[in-house]
């Protein structure tokens, strides 16, 4: 097919004339600019265009400017027709990007002429951008593809890319570098480069700008975004473009970082093996097979490790390596080397040499044999190692793992694994020595004190150890005897009385407690635990039942510990579930003696659990203490007094309140008040309707602490009142001293009126004392009309007892309390 060429002109002859004149070409016509935009649309290849200047609606230049001002550009090349005295349109039209102009009249052989001109231009145009085109391909193909990083740069500065022709650079460079190809032109080559190769890679540089050399060749260290390196094997020469590009360079780079990590790898393993054999706590060694351990060579950790130097063994100049072992190893070590040597085994063998000095050392030799081509042993090569100090080590933690780092004495995994070892024997028996208070002695007074009681009780039972009778100490409070072959029934219990004798004499072991229990083992007895859970048994329930009481292990112990277990899970799954029910309070009434009303109540805690049934306070209550949850217990009961008041306030009886017992474990705790007043605050329950009850043993310990809180609690508005009055030492020697506001006479005083003649009864002086201190006095468990003339007659206060009530839900407490106080009811609070 001919070229395409676009005639547009306003005049049809004009068209038609240059058309014929053109003929052998495939002509394209339009009338004026409007139309020729249309064609030019649909034909964007079109090879020329002859343009009037002059034409209706769209003229010549409107149509280049509409051309020019185009989002893509129009390379067909323009011919313009203008007439002679036009110059002006002409330079304007040029201006505009015509190619070229004919002026009117046309002469046909002319603009021919210039067509053909053009033509062949613009065929010439388009080849050379097609040659451009591919070799710019291939270039680009060749830089894509190449394994090898790839630069061109046209800039003398290291630190900056060219201003005039900007970079080449492949993406095997980017991927080497780690860095994209706009990272690379912004740093320039000489910032990402290590700092130790740097200055080198300048003098290369400047000698090759310079033109003193063509090329050179390196290895050095580019560092990465992320600050690791690569090494490169980095070929670059210079690049010549004359005027159009100046002075550059190509640059050729291939990561070579594997290889240089070999490298640096082997030389460091060369130059650990020089420091190895230069510092080896021991010696290497090649020897030959026999008796002698003839040494052939020996490092220099010889004189170190032996006291001898290398010279001194090679050879057996002075003595053989065989005559340093220990006697009692060499034939052991020889028979060794016997089975590992046809197997082509390494030895790995501990054993005992005896050094220059004397001195005995323990080493660990690592060897295997030398083989010729037919198998048979040609030497032995090793090293011989110092282990003297891991012996040690291992020894102290035997030691360690076996005994109890604060008393010395074996230690409970050290019984149990020889329990372990004596299963099925007969004639064992375990007594078990139980120092029961000491957690809470720890707690009051530091562990420190404490553990001056276990150092000197264990001190005192050491002596009555021996070798058929070892002492374990088997946790921080419990201590035990293993008796072996103890055929003799009274054995245990004569162990017994001297355990008693020897701690007895410890003035500070009766304040710790001390319950001894006994466990006959038969043939049947085999889980170390399951024998001292059940000798801790016995031991615990002898120190109930007092200081120094001896209890043998029955089944019935058993029995009771697998309840009070249940007893402890129900505790823990009830007071860490916030809606459980099972901890509930029951409500005792305290009447006043002289009106009959009922002045408050005694919050009492239960228990009902759906697994146990009904659990009594004496169960579970000193259970909660022992796992340290009477502090969650007390708030449960505190939280339901604080209810059970807000009902009595509604019922109309601001005037009575309500007494909870709080423990020790509770009132020693820093954060006490904070928590308890927090509590009534969240509760909205006034302090004055409140009355903690604390116990005298309570104060026995932690006197001045407590009774300190106990003043900071009345200051506050809550009463106190002093439980068990009576029964102890301290609460009568301290009782004016005591913060408190109430003391409640101990029942085992109440119980004497009914059989002691009144004359006899200390009760009416315990109530006069009360009175004379300022206190007011209650007396509990009165269920005697006797007993409450008694307290009427003698004037004392209140009184609590089943004569009045029994403990009740809080809904009959409500109910008997409208009965004795009648009363207006009050309104919701904020109402």
């Amino acid at each position: 097919m001919g070229a395409q060429i676009l005639i547009v002109d306003d005049s049809s002859t004009d068209r038609m004339v240059i058309g014929n004149m053109l003929a052998d070409f495939e002509i394209l016509t339009a009338c004026d600019g409007i139309e020729a935009l249309q064609v030019i649309e649909t034909h964007p290849d079109l090879d020329l265009v002859i343009l009037d200047l002059h034409m209706p609606n769209m003229d010549g230049f409107q149509l280049l400017e509409k051309l020019k001002a185009g989002k893509t550009p129009v390379k067909t090349p323009f011919l313009i027709l203008t007439n002679y005295d036009e110059l002006d349109k002409e330079i304007r039209g040029l201006k505009l990007g015509a190619e070229d102009y004919i002026r009117k009249p046309v002469n046909l052989e002319s603009l021919r002429v210039r067509v053909e001109t053009h033509l062949e231009l613009n065929r010439m145009q388009r080849l050379v951008e097609e040659r451009l085109k591919k070799s710019t391909t291939l270039l680009q193909t060749i830089l894509e593809q190449s394994p090898i990083g790839i630069s061109l740069s046209f800039s003398k500065d290291p630190f900056r890319p060219g201003e005039d022709l900007p970079p080449i650079i492949n993406p095997a460079l980017e991927k080497i570098t780690g860095r994209t190809r706009e990272d690379l032109l912004g740093l320039g080559w000489a910032r990402i480069t290590h700092p130790d190769d740097v200055e080198k890679n300048l003098e290369y540089y400047a000698a090759l700008q310079a033109g003193e050399i063509k090329s050179y060749s390196m290895e050095k260290r580019y560092i990465r975004p992320d600050g690791s390196v690569v090494w490169v094997d980095m070929t670059v020469a210079g690049l010549r473009l004359g005027d159009a590009g100046g002075n550059g360079h190509i640059s050729l780079m291939q990561d070579i970082t594997a290889r240089k990590t070999a490298e640096i790898a082997l030389r460091e393993s060369e130059r650990s093996k020089s420091v190895l054999l230069s510092n080896l706590p021991g010696m290497a060694y090649r020897c030959r097979y026999d008796r002698d351990w003839t040494m052939e060579f020996v490092s220099d950790g010889c004189r170190e490790l032996t006291g001898y130097g290398p010279d001194s063994l090679v050879g057996n100049r002075d003595l053989s390596f065989n005559e340093l072992i220990a006697p009692e190893y060499r034939e052991e070590l020889w028979r060794k080397w016997e089975r590992f040597l046809p197997e082509k085994r390494p030895i790995h063998e501990e054993y005992e040499i005896t050094a220059a000095s004397g001195v005995r050392k323990w080493v660990l030799e690592i060897g295997q044999g030398v083989y010729d081509h037919d198998g048979n042993v040609e030497a032995l090569e090793g090293i011989i190692i110092d282990i003297s100090s891991r012996r040690e080590y291992e020894r102290q933690l035997q030691f360690m793992g076996e005994h109890d780092i604060l008393t010395g004495l074996y230690n409970r995994a050290f019984l149990e694994k020889i329990l372990a070892r004596d299963a099925g024997e007969a004639d064992r028996t375990v007594v078990l020595v139980d120092l029961n208070r000491l957690n809470a002695l720890s707690l009051s007074y530091g562990y420190t004190f404490s553990e001056e009681i276990v150092r000197e009780a264990a001190a005192r039972l050491l002596a009555l150890a021996t070798d058929e009778r070892k002492l374990f100490q088997i946790s921080p409070e419990r201590m035990a005897f293993y008796l072996k072959n103890s055929t003799d029934a009274g054995e245990a219990a004569r162990l017994c009385d001297s355990i008693i004798s020897a701690l007895s004499g410890i003035q500070l072991i009766h304040a710790a407690g001390c319950g001894i229990g006994i466990l006959r083992l038969d043939e049947t007895c085999r889980d170390g635990d399951a024998i001292l859970q059940n000798a801790s048994i016995a031991a615990e329930y002898a120190a109930r039942k007092g200081a120094f009481q001896v209890c043998p292990f029955e089944k019935e112990l058993e029995e009771r510990a697998k309840r009070e277990k249940d007893i402890k899970e129900e505790l823990l799954e009830t007071l860490g579930n916030e809606g459980s029910r099972d901890i509930y309070a029951e409500f005792q009434p305290i009447v006043d003696l002289w009106t009959g009303r009922i002045k408050g109540f005694e919050a009492l805690a239960r228990m009902r659990s759906p697994r146990l049934g009904p659990v009594s306070p004496l169960e579970f209550i000193p259970l909660s203490e022992e796992l340290q949850l009477v502090v969650p217990l007390g708030r449960r009961i505190t939280g339901l007094v604080c209810d059970f008041l807000e009902e009595v306030r509604r019922a109309g009886h601001d005037d009575v309140y309500v007494s909870v017992n709080v423990s020790a474990i509770e009132l020693v705790r820093d954060r006490f008040l904070d928590d308890f007043f927090g509590l009534l605050e969240e509760k909205e329950t006034a302090p004055s309707r409140i009355c903690l009850e604390v116990t005298e043993s309570l104060l026995a310990d932690n006197f001045d602490l407590i009774n300190r809180k106990l003043g900071e609690l009345q200051k506050r508005g809550v009463s106190v009142a002093m439980d068990d009055f009576g029964t102890g030492y301290s609460s009568l020697f301290r009782a004016r001293e005591l913060n408190v506001n109430y003391l409640k006479i101990d029942r085992h005083f109440i119980d004497k009126l009914v059989h002691l003649p009144p004359e006899a009864a200390i009760t009416g002086d315990i109530i006069s004392m009360g009175h004379r201190l300022g206190r007011l006095v209650v007396a509990e468990g009165v269920e005697l009309e006797e007993q409450k003339r008694y307290l009427e007659r003698h004037r004392c206060d209140l009184m609590q007892g089943y004569l009045f009530s029994r403990p009740v839900s809080p809904e009959a407490a409500l109910e008997l309390l409208g009965e004795t106080n009648p009363a207006e009811p009050q309104p919701e609070r904020g109402v």
